[in-house]
């Protein structure tokens, strides 16, 4: 019998002329089954959606994370990636993780709070070890950001029925929904990805999907009236209307988003606009939105204090709202991964998102296929927009650009294991010439006689 590149298994009788195959099982099948129910289960919150009381408190999450673990570990040493595999910024992560538990046990304000708040962040590391141990081809990744974009869509749908009359949307849906900016971000964090399958599927039903989708994501983070989302979704969407408009030749989404971002803003952004224009403080416009510019600087201020006072390890997560004196985030990512976690955790968050970035040039180095290269751009764009929109918001605990990063390393894996199939190393000789032939070669001299 012979086996295949895919893992195939062929009868050996007719080769190549009567060629028989009968697909291999695939150990991660199980695995990936959960890894997906996970996804569906943490894009769309449908238990906000339950009317049985005590919907929401049920860890809907956590089972099918916890049964794509027990698949795995039923699968370890029959897959071709395995603990050893997993990259460097597994570490970084792991890392971030362990300074987090620290800094909540020698939290200066509120321990338990603070413990609380890291168990439920360090879930993102089993997540993203999962990912890129059981994700081995494109197609699954593929399916995969399918369900984060697809759920996306849904929610905003939800989120406009039921929240057309509320300012911001501010509490319209539950857990990481809740506030305008997670929302804002969480919309333009998946942007990029609705117009990478816009872009590649040739169903025309699709296509009218994600064109509605894109639009609905829009007018979401018009609607929260964002400034930090709205920065955000500039910078992602820069960069995908250069891969996909300017240097792909599809002109007409950059004429599509002309046309349909003008009207988007001019029907539903008054109130974007209007926080954008208190900045100046003019009292004529929203005086809310300018006290909130005013009480940025404090907070920005305030952490500065509180990195200088526990530079070691923090105030812990999500501790900085009571050293604030005033209730409030503060409203920059960097700064807040500082303060909470500490400069040591400052400074592996940085290396993990350098590490992703390398990663993306890594892959725009590679030969891809086309429908591979458009999700790795749609990568890049997400990415992007969120290091550059993390200036004006706290979103250190965000998981959608952790999900990104997993997906960009899972997907250079892939691509690099693919280029091995295709381009395998040379065999060694079978035989080996002794050294001193080896070194009277590359001195030019005459043949050396080895000693026996």
């Amino acid at each position: 019998m012979a086996i295949g590149e895919s893992g195939s298994v062929a009868t050996a009788e007719g080769l190549p002329w009567r060629q028989r195959v009968i697909k291999a099982a695939d150990p991660t099948k199980g695995a990936y089954f959960w890894l997906f129910c996970f996804f569906v289960v943490y894009c769309t919150r449908f238990q906000d959606f339950l009317d049985f009381q005590g919907a929401q408190y049920i860890p809907w999450a956590k089972f099918p994370a916890i049964m794509a673990m027990i698949g795995l570990v039923s699968a370890l040493g029959k897959t071709k990636r395995t603990f050893k595999d997993l990259p460097k910024m597994t570490k970084y992560l792991l890392g971030i993780s362990i300074l987090m538990y620290i800094s909540a046990f020698l939290s200066p304000v509120w321990k338990g709070g603070a413990l609380k708040h890291t168990i439920d962040f360090s879930k993102i590391y089993v997540i993203w070890v999962l990912v890129f141990l059981i994700i081995l081809e494109f197609e699954r990744l593929r399916r995969i950001i399918f369900v984060q974009a697809f759920s996306v869509v849904i929610v905003g749908v939800v989120a406009i029925i039921k929240g057309h009359d509320v300012p911001r949307l501010n509490g319209v849906l539950g857990g990481f929904y809740g506030n305008p900016n997670d929302l804002a971000f969480a919309f333009v964090l998946s942007l990029p990805y609705a117009m990478a399958f816009l872009v590649t599927t040739k169903n025309i039903f699709m296509k009218v999907y994600w064109v509605f989708g894109m639009l609905v994501m829009v007018t979401v983070i018009f609607l929260t009236a964002s400034r930090a989302g709205f920065i955000d979704l500039v910078c992602a969407y820069s960069v995908m209307l250069y891969y996909y408009s300017i240097k792909g030749k599809r002109y007409y989404l950059l004429v599509a988003t002309v046309v349909l971002g003008g009207v988007i803003g001019l029907t539903v952004g008054g109130k974007l606009y209007d926080r954008f224009n208190a900045m100046s403080g003019d009292t004529a416009t929203e005086r809310s939105a300018y006290g909130s510019m005013e009480a940025r600087k404090y907070l920005m201020e305030r952490a500065l204090e509180g990195i200088k006072e526990y530079p070691l390890f923090g105030l812990g997560n999500n501790n900085f709202v009571s050293y604030s004196g005033i209730w409030h985030e503060v409203h920059m990512t960097y700064l807040q991964i500082a303060v909470e976690g500490g400069i040591p955790m400052l400074i592996l968050y940085l290396m993990f998102f350098y590490q992703d970035f390398k990663n993306m040039f890594a892959l725009r180095r590679m030969e891809l296929k086309t429908e591979v290269r458009v999700f790795s751009e749609a990568l890049t764009g997400t990415q992007v927009g969120f290091v550059v929109g993390a200036l004006f918001a706290a979103e250190g605990y965000q998981f959608f650009p952790y999900f990104a990063a997993a997906f960009t390393v899972t997907l250079l894996q892939t691509a690099q294991e693919h280029e091995h199939l295709r381009h395998p190393a040379s065999p060694p000789p079978k035989k080996a010439r002794h050294f001193l032939e080896v070194y009277a070669d590359r001195r030019g001299a005459d043949a050396v006689t080895p000693v026996r």
